[in-house]
């Protein structure tokens, strides 16, 4: 079978699309024929080798994985031949204490699926029968793929580590990112007013397509200023960031009091700082927020099907233009998701 593997870390990596081993499922797993794949920032933190935590190369990424069984190893009958699935890409144990309450994203055994093990960059991928949630009839394999990891998080974020409520301000960072697009659509669905950012012109246009009714360049020094202004000098009740580094600390000027700040990424760096006196003086929150829940995945997958929440896809690329996906998601072009189909 064809695999687009990691060979070494780098800016960028080596790569290669190379025959590997076919795969069988051992007892609980299945194999997966893969239709689509998307792509994520974790991917690239993978090709640079900066994560905290050593991976074993060659490697093959993709956490975004929709597609067919094509077997099953004993154990494994709550799925069968030929069931349309997505992935969910934290893979949990089941079995330890935070698993058996549903919460799978603090699994104390997970793995991430294209970074601890094989991912979907691949004409098949095996994983556990507990990580395969159906896909809905109503959608195709693309729109699983493209919902299946950021809008899940998206979905985590705002209605499992925080509670939007109807006439909340809600200010969603970078709206063209997978996060991003899902997060403004989840917050207009429970009846926030949205605000967002984007770094071009095209990419604040496209937060309002999506139902933001205000988008600021966070490039601009004053955009904490214009947010504020546009919410009548009250601020925001709720920001979803998912950037780090500096981003983090300027959305606490744009936070009203008891307002909260749920974060889930640090692409933009990890250390980040502010200012510690309005934070308890506001009695601000901030929240920590990782991965999804099987719950959610499947929330996020019953909202398309709804036609609530629109999978944004940018660009479709066959497995052997992977490296071009690659340096397209560099690069930041992307209004949505990257998928790669084998």
């Amino acid at each position: 079978m064809k695999a687009f593997q990691l060979l070494s870390h780098g800016d960028p990596g080596t790569f290669a699309l190379q025959d590997v081993p076919e795969l069988a499922p051992g007892p609980g797993e299945a194999v997966v024929k893969v239709r689509a794949c998307g792509l994520n920032h974790l991917d690239v933190w993978l090709e640079q080798g900066a994560l905290p935590m050593p991976v074993t190369l060659p490697r093959t990424p993709g956490s975004e994985v929709a597609g067919e069984v094509l077997a099953v190893g004993d154990g494994g009958e709550a799925v069968r031949v030929g069931d349309r699935v997505v992935i969910q890409s934290n893979l949990f144990c089941g079995e330890c204490e935070f698993c058996q309450v549903g919460e799978e994203s603090q699994c104390l055994k997970g793995r991430l699926l294209g970074v601890d093990c094989d991912g979907g960059l691949a004409e098949v991928v095996k994983v556990p029968v507990g990580a395969l949630v159906p896909l809905p009839a109503a959608l195709d394999f693309e729109a699983g793929a493209a919902l299946t990891l950021a809008a899940s998080t998206a979905m985590h974020m705002l209605t499992n580590r925080t509670q939007v409520r109807e006439g909340d301000w809600v200010l969603v960072i970078g709206a063209a990112s997978g996060v991003g697009s899902a997060a403004i659509q989840i917050a207009k669905g429970h009846g926030a007013r949205v605000l967002t950012t984007g770094t071009t012109l095209a990419k604040r246009e496209f937060g309002l397509s999506l139902g933001a009714e205000f988008a600021v360049d966070p490039a601009d020094p004053a955009w904490p200023s214009q947010v504020r202004r546009h919410t009548g000098k009250h601020g925001v009740d709720l920001v979803v960031e998912h950037v780090g580094g500096r981003v983090l600390e300027q959305v606490f000027a744009c936070l009203a009091r008891n307002g909260t700040v749920v974060t889930c990424g640090a692409t933009a760096g990890r250390h980040p700082g502010f200012d510690l006196w309005p934070f308890f003086v506001k009695q601000q929150r901030l929240i920590g927020s990782y991965g999804r829940n099987r719950e959610d995945l499947r929330r996020t997958l019953e909202w398309a099907e709804q036609g609530r929440l629109r999978p944004v896809i940018d660009t479709v690329f066959p497995l052997a233009e992977a490296a071009e996906a690659f340096a397209r998601l560099r690069r930041g072009e992307m209004r949505g998701k990257l998928l790669v189909k084998p």
